[in-house]
């Protein structure tokens, strides 16, 4: 926490004097020993173990995103026909409040789908497309989103 609060500073700030970089350092290291005395950093409120499962993938999310960014609009122009929503149910197999929440948070970042409800393990999806639908079902994106945050590592069949 103490190397990612100084970087942001460095990065928000731009400036190299001492004093001012005297005041950044002061100003980490009391945000630091308050967080730490409060005791709420965990690794599910600061997950910095993700960080290198999410360069796999973020990079497969957004080629997701613009993918179902054409399929939706190709829909969108073909007409009423072309369009049928569909509100689905599916499992959510993370075994963590990050992972179901990044996986909520993805389906609803990709077009044509909005998660709408968490209840103890199943997700309520709205899909507007049939194909929006079954790219849910097909549990491609839950299989990733498991491998990322699960704090073990493996991946729930």
């Amino acid at each position: 926490m103490t190397v990612f609060l100084a970087g942001l500073w460095l990065l928000l700030s731009g400036y190299l004097i001492g004093w001012l970089l005297a005041l950044g350092a002061a100003s980490v290291a009391l945000s630091v020993w308050i967080v730490h005395r409060m005791e709420v950093i965990d690794r599910e409120a600061f997950p910095i173990h993700l960080s290198y499962r999410a360069i796999v993938y973020f990079p497969w999310l957004f080629k997701e995103i613009v993918i179902s960014n054409f399929v939706v609009a190709k829909a969108i122009l073909a007409g009423r026909s072309a369009i049928q929503p569909e509100v689905l149910t599916v499992d959510a197999t993370q075994d963590s409040e990050v992972g179901l929440v990044t996986y909520a948070n993805s389906i609803t970042l990709t077009p044509g789908t909005i998660t709408t409800g968490l209840d103890d393990g199943k997700m309520t999806v709205h899909a507007l497309l049939k194909s929006t639908a079954d790219g849910v079902r097909s549990g491609d994106m839950d299989k990733r989103v498991s491998k990322m945050t699960n704090i073990r590592g493996d991946v729930p069949s």
